[in-house]
């Protein structure tokens, strides 16, 4: 068994409304970061697991994602794994 970090990325898909989004635009807006066209606010999680190897470890982490750490309806998820000594 070794140990993985998993880094996963949680974001609202392109078409769902995003009112934090929105809200944080607005914030930036009015401090003079006027340039900044469209935020989107998504959720960044480390998870650090034991697995065989990295392809369980991968298999492991997509389960997670597809069952909690994303609403399939309206968010996608990424994720990168990296092995730890």
């Amino acid at each position: 068994m070794s140990d993985w970090l998993a880094r996963v990325r949680v974001i609202l898909k392109p078409t769902v409304n995003d009112p934090q989004g929105l809200a944080v635009r607005g914030g930036l807006h009015s401090l003079g970061f006027t340039t900044v066209e469209q935020v989107r606010v998504g959720k960044y999680l480390e998870l650090r697991l034991r697995a065989a190897d990295a392809q369980e470890a991968a298999r492991l982490v997509d389960e997670m994602g597809r069952k909690l750490l994303a609403n399939p309806v309206i968010e996608t998820f990424s994720f990168e794994l990296e092995p730890l000594s």
